[in-house]
């Protein structure tokens, strides 16, 4: 897996700031962007729970070498634009799958896993050569690696981290986002403070589904 923040707002949170300041100004965002201490001002908005602001931050990621199983999960956020590599024009001839680690740990596991992969791949490569490659894809695995790139707003990556950060999260997109938590992290500190799963800021939501292990790492 490889994970890439390709662009983000420049700016953001003198963007945001000033946003959230021309609601209670007679001053529009364009007079307020350049008022000193944005960071500051930002801070406060988003700790009294006015997210919205933050929606004018944008963000793009680069997500290399997952599965069609984490992309499945990852396109329900419906707040966010998906472009992914289509099966239909570029070519699966050959295998390029994920092992889930509780296969990788067992030996006799991963070679009937990779058995089976071969076996899929094999099937398709004969498919191709007599029907178009839409066609001969369904036989292909959720575990068959893909690219997608992804942008979100910083509302809505708040929301996906505080879901997909969570030690309940399938462990695949938790590692990716994960990864994307810490890339936002370094760009934009303040915006992010608090982010990732709920136990960071407090009990867990989860009642009698709790992991009952809070993810402390996260913690500013």
């Amino acid at each position: 897996m490889r994970v890439k923040l390709l662009a983000y707002t420049q700016n953001a949170e003198a963007i945001c700031a000033a946003a959230g300041k021309s609601c209670y100004s007679e001053r529009s965002s364009m007079e307020l962007v350049d008022a000193p201490n944005p960071g500051k001002v930002l801070g406060k908005i988003v700790g009294m729970g006015h997210h919205s602001v933050i929606e004018h931050a944008v963000f793009t990621f680069s997500i290399e070498g997952v599965s069609r199983s984490l992309t499945h999960q990852l396109v329900r956020h419906r707040v966010a634009s998906f472009s992914q590599q289509s099966q239909r024009y570029v070519s699966m001839d050959k295998p390029t799958y994920v092992i889930p680690k509780t296969v990788e740990a067992d030996p006799e596991l991963k070679k009937e896993f990779e058995r089976t992969m071969s076996e899929i791949w094999a099937s398709y490569n004969r498919l191709v050569e007599k029907i178009p490659p839409e066609d001969a894809r369904y036989v292909l695995p959720n575990a068959c690696t893909t690219n997608i790139t992804i942008t979100m707003n910083a509302r809505e990556l708040i929301h996906f981290f505080s879901l997909r950060c969570c030690n309940r999260a399938q462990w695949e997109i938790r590692e990716m986002a994960d990864e994307m938590l810490r890339q936002c992290k370094e760009v934009y500190p303040v915006i992010f403070k608090g982010a990732g799963p709920p136990c960071v800021k407090g009990a867990c939501p989860e009642g009698k589904l709790t992991c009952g292990a809070p993810r402390v790492e996260f913690r500013d």
